[in-house]
């Protein structure tokens, strides 16, 4: 069953439609005090000195803590107090240094994590890239998941949208593909490759392992996030 990919949740966490997250893990943010699915939120570790630092990919030892609220209200709640009080609450700690700089620190980590991913995937050959391969693959049926990069011009996204459309039989839906927090010159880089505007990922596996970091990046930056129905997050 095709399902489109461009369907939207709000980046409030507590909005997040049940039936999706029902059998997703839950957290809790120490800023909020709200649970949501993990994959909404970014967890936090404490270095030995104390310092507070992102674990974008959740693997640093010991006691974690998780915020769900985005790159504005986490600035909020460091000037606040807010953040330092629910992270002693959750360390059992107040020697706690909490860097001015968190919140881009959080930023860059996630974007990290989301251009690995894309590089893991190109190098399993997951990873369609190229306008002109990307059409006739999408109009072929062999796209699971659309991108383009942030400064991707209008006319090349509609081009390659109608396409992805033809090829999942959902012409007249407006459904269109994914625009990442990411510009060409972070994919060109991440990838090695030129001038990397577009891409496209040629299996639901695929695409479920690139949503899931992507969704939290772009729930952090606080844009709608791609509903993920069609691939079932790991």
């Amino acid at each position: 069953m095709r399902t489109p990919h461009n369907e939207r949740l709000t980046p409030d966490i507590a909005d997040a439609p049940k039936a999706r997250i029902a059998s997703e893990p839950e957290r809790r943010c120490v800023i909020s005090g709200e649970t949501a699915p993990r994959e909404l939120l970014v967890r936090l570790a404490v270095s030995p000195e104390g310092l507070v630092l992102p674990d974008a990919q959740e693997k640093a030892p010991g006691r974690g803590a998780w915020i769900g609220a985005d790159k504005a209200a986490l600035e909020a709640a460091i000037a606040s107090g807010k953040l330092k009080a629910g992270l002693s609450r959750a360390f059992k700690t107040g020697a706690l240094e909490i860097p001015a700089t968190l919140p881009q620190m959080v930023e860059d980590a996630l974007r990290r994590v989301v251009l690995d991913r894309l590089g893991l995937e190109l190098r399993v050959g997951k990873l369609i890239l190229g306008t002109q391969r990307i059409a006739e693959t999408a109009r072929a049926g062999g796209v699971a998941l659309l991108c383009h990069a942030a400064d991707a011009s209008e006319d090349g996204r509609k081009k390659l949208d109608q396409a992805w459309r033809v090829g999942r039989e959902t012409e007249g839906s407006g459904e269109r593909g994914v625009t990442l927090p990411l510009d060409r010159d972070a994919l060109s880089v991440a990838l090695g490759r030129d001038n990397v505007v577009h891409l496209a990922l040629a299996d639901d596996a695929a695409a479920a392992r690139v949503l899931k970091p992507l969704t939290r990046l772009m729930h952090f930056l606080g844009h709608t996030v791609p509903a993920t129905d069609g691939c079932a997050i790991p």
